[in-house]
């Protein structure tokens, strides 16, 4: 079974929802391991336009926000259902992430 790694960045206010969203929905198996992550945190910074809704600060404004950069691995037949559950868990109108594929060996 081939898998790729989900990368997504989160305010720490939702790091745990986040997280179990995604996990419930198939991400996070390693063997015999379930729920397996990583995170740090950091600064993310945005810039809405005046139509934008941003949950956090305001529209037409520099932000800067402390946010976690979480990493998890999905199998590739379970990364629709993951995206979709990281999107409705997520507080952004657009969550940042990447999906990277794997080599496995």
């Amino acid at each position: 079974m081939s898998s790729v790694k989900l990368v997504w960045f989160v305010p720490l206010s939702h790091l745990d929802a986040t997280r179990d969203a995604v996990f419930a929905a198939g991400a996070g198996r390693i063997g015999e391991y379930t729920r397996c992550s990583w995170h740090t945190v950091g600064t993310g910074t945005f810039h809405g336009s005046d139509a934008a809704a941003p949950a956090i600060g305001e529209a037409g404004r520099d932000e800067e926000v402390t946010e976690a950069r979480v990493e998890t691995v999905v199998p590739e037949e379970a990364l629709a259902d993951v995206l979709a559950a990281l999107r409705r868990s997520h507080p952004y109108e657009e969550p940042a992430h990447d999906v990277y594929p794997r080599i496995e060996g």
